[in-house]
Formats: C-alpha cells, sequence, structure tokens
C-alpha cells in the first residue's frame, strides 16, 4: 500500500529550520561490510572447486606403492543464485508537499526508498549468517499474540510491519531446540503482522491468526521459505549428517570437516580459551583465522573476561567508507580480529579465513531494479510511484576447512 498524504501530515510543518531526523534503522552489518565481494556472477551457475585430498600412491616398498590405486580428490560446489526484493511506493501529493526543507522535515520519496534499501541490506546481513531456510528467530512461547523468542538477541531481526509466518520444527533434524529447521509441510497458522516489538524484553506482538504456534517452532519473514542465501550455518552446519551433507551439489560426507567446515564445542570453556581452541583447530588444518564474528552479548562477555588485558583494534571494510571496532586476540597464526554484529548466531563464534569467502552477486547487492533506466516506476491504478530493489546471488566460501563454528552454549 503506498504511503498516503493523510499519514504524513505530523511532519508537514509551517516552514521551521532545518532539522535532521535521526533513522533508528540498524545500518552497520560488519560482516557483509567486510566480506569480499565478487559482482559478476552471470550464467547458470558458478562451480568452486577445491582439492581435498592428495594422491596417495606411496610407501616405503616401491610394489606396494605402485600397486595402490590413489588420485586427488576433487570437489566442486555448484553455487546458484537467490533473489530477494524490497519496494517502496509514495503517492504523488506526498513527494510534492515535502520536496522542499522548509515544507518538512524530511523528503517523505527519499525516506522510503533509503528504508526500502536498508530493509533488504538487513535482509541480506542477517541470511549471512543462516541455513537458508528463512528463519529469523525460535519461538520460545505465545501468549494472546505476544511471541517470546527462545534467543532474545534474536529481537533485531524484527520490525513493525513485517508479515510473518510460523511452521513445526524438524525434530528429526537437530536435538538443539535453538537452531530447528522448519518442516515445510507444517505451517502453524496463518500470516501475522508485527504490531509491536519490545527490544528489551526479546518479545514482539503480531495480529492475524496464530493457531497454535508451539514451543521451540521457527518464525520466518513471509515468502522466505527456504530461499535466502546460505549463510555460514549452510557452508559450516552445527552438526553435520545425513539431511544436510549435500550443499550446492556437492557430497560432503568425505571429509566433513575439509567440505563442510570445523566445529568446536567450547561451551564447557570460558569465551576466550574456546575460541584459541577453535583458531588452534582450523591453524592444524592449515587455515589462519583473520576474523571473528560474534553477537554483542558474547562480545561483552569477552570484553569483561579480558578485563584489563584487553586489547582493542578496529577493522576496515574494502568497499565502502565504514571501520568496525573490534578486541584483538592473538591466535597460533597471529591476531584474529573479534567483531561484534547485532545478525550473528546468539552463542556462536565464527572464526573465518575472510579471503576463503565472497559474496557472489549478479551486480551490485542490494541495487535498483532499473534496467529500463527507470528507478521510479508510475503505478498504473493510482496516483502513486513504486521503485523496486533487489539482488541475486549467493554465499560461497572455497575452502570451508579453513573456518571454524564455535559452540559458545
Amino acid at each position: 500500500m503506498a504511503l498516503d498524504i493523510t499519514t504524513v501530515t505530523q511532519a508537514l510543518k509551517e516552514h521551521y529550520k532545518p532539522l535532521r531526523v535521526q533513522n533508528m534503522v540498524y545500518k552497520d552489518n560488519p560482516l557483509l561490510a567486510l566480506m569480499p565481494k565478487y559482482t559478476q556472477f552471470g550464467g547458470e551457475n558458478m562451480p568452486i572447486p577445491l582439492i581435498y585430498g592428495n594422491p596417495q600412491r606411496r610407501s616405503a616398498d616401491f610394489s606396494n606403492g605402485k600397486a595402490v590405486s590413489s588420485t586427488s580428490s576433487l570437489g566442486r560446489f555448484v553455487l546458484t543464485r537467490v533473489k530477494d526484493y524490497s519496494f517502496a511506493s509514495i503517492t504523488g501529493e506526498s513527494i510534492k508537499a515535502t520536496e522542499r526543507d522548509s515544507d518538512a522535515f524530511l523528503r517523505y520519496a527519499t525516506m522510503e526508498i533509503d528504508g526500502a534499501m536498508h530493509s533488504l541490506t538487513r535482509s541480506l546481513a542477517t541470511a549471512m549468517y543462516r541455513d537458508g531456510t528463512g528463519t529469523i528467530g525460535i519461538v520460545s512461547t505465545e501468549s494472546s499474540g505476544t511471541y517470546v523468542l527462545q534467543q532474545p538477541e534474536d529481537i533485531t531481526n524484527f520490525e513493525v510491519g513485517m508479515v510473518l509466518n510460523v511452521f513445526q520444527h524438524q525434530t528429526a533434524t537437530t536435538t538443539d531446540s535453538r537452531f530447528q529447521k522448519p518442516d515445510t509441510l507444517n505451517p502453524k497458522g496463518g500470516d501475522l503482522t508485527v504490531t509491536a516489538v519490545d527490544r528489551s524484553a526479546g518479545t514482539f506482538t503480531v495480529s492475524g491468526t496464530t493457531g497454535s504456534p508451539g514451543n521451540h517452532n521457527p518464525i520466518l519473514q513471509k515468502g522466505d521459505l527456504n530461499a535466502k542465501i546460505s549463510g555460514l550455518e549452510a557452508w559450516i552446519p552445527r552438526v553435520l549428517d545425513t539431511n544436510n551433507k549435500t550443499l550446492f551439489s556437492q557430497d560432503r560426507s568425505a571429509d566433513v570437516s575439509r567440505l563442510g567446515g570445523q566445529r568446536f564445542d567450547g561451551s564447557a570453556l570460558p569465551i576466550e580459551e574456546a575460541l584459541i581452541e577453535g583458531a588452534s583447530l582450523v591453524s592444524r588444518e592449515g587455515g589462519t583465522p583473520t576474523h571473528c564474528f560474534v553477537d554483542f552479548k558474547t562480545f561483552a562477555k569477552l570484553e569483561k573476561a579480558l578485563s584489563s588485558k584487553v586489547v582493542y583494534g578496529e577493522v576496515k571494510a574494502r568497499d565502502v567508507d565504514m571501520g568496525f571496532a573490534s578486541i584483538a586476540l592473538r591466535g597460533p597464526r597471529g591476531i584474529i580480529n573479534i567483531v561484534p554484529d547485532q545478525n550473528a548466531l546468539p552463542d556462536v563464534a565464527w572464526l573465518l579465513q575472510l579471503d576463503t569467502w565472497s559474496l557472489n552477486t549478479l551486480g551490485e547487492a542490494p541495487m535498483f531494479l532499473d534496467f529500463d533506466n527507470n528507478q521510479m516506476l508510475r503505478e498504473n491504478s493510482a496516483d502513486a510511484y513504486e521503485v523496486r530493489l533487489g539482488y541475486y546471488g549467493n554465499l560461497a566460501c572455497n575452502a570451508p576447512g579453513y573456518n571454524c563454528r564455535v559452540a559458545l552454549a
């Protein structure tokens, strides 16, 4: 529905002096900003080859070595693209009534377009940590349309106006209720529109038919089911089993570490020890972790645990003028910059050798879908104009074994 003049009159004015209105939407997305990017992902797919084993025709005995039948072990992830969209719509009257600084605090056309761009950017940034199913939170409890999240930190993924769906979880695929996958054949209730968010409590309220959402069930934004990019949780899953052993046509069961990443359970250790153990595991396998991404709660715990020993740093993004505060931790192969990110999965640390990763897209991500050179489209049934944004692409890793998922709880 287009933004109508009747809904924006509170920001119209009788000629005030210039005033900046602050945008409270999350704009800092460290992993997205720091991730190497390739924007020419054309064609049908993009093979990501790797060698995960050398030929083993060797022996101290010539005849035995020559008799062995062994060649190099080659793998290939055949990367495909997914799509994501965002829209902005505004009436012609609203555009004209707010186009001068003397008439309104801000131009509503600019506000709506920037807002749509931020919404799509957040969708991409959140998905980069997750498994591609579209899950953005897990139900803990629900009462009278108010949902309590299993992990309160996931509240950063929810905004007023979102339309959500809840699905039954796949109990057969995981024993950890914090990382349930949706059962595509079992939706719970209908469409739910977020009407209020309590970020301190980790709750949100919806309108719509909640049905019986049930505890531990995944929450998705409408239309996202199994349609998001394959993020870190897909490339380095918590458990690599028969349900997720294949990724982009590559069976990872032949070498679950080199093809499916390293996993370390640090839940029984202090955070700094868990990170060093995980980094040691990666280093043993030949990797050099350069960055570690965690949620803000974990970052605060680490900061307090290190106390006077904490060493602060800053990491710079290569393609945007932006830097991010970090804690510098010395690992087996050098300094690891630990960066907090509100998009990160709670109680999980991602130790990454960042040059093994890339966000591969067909064009920029996000971008205006203006291939006809028209950024703003006139709506044919209303005095309104629409802007369409989107991206086409996916995340890739050419050496999963040089990266580690560290469980902290």
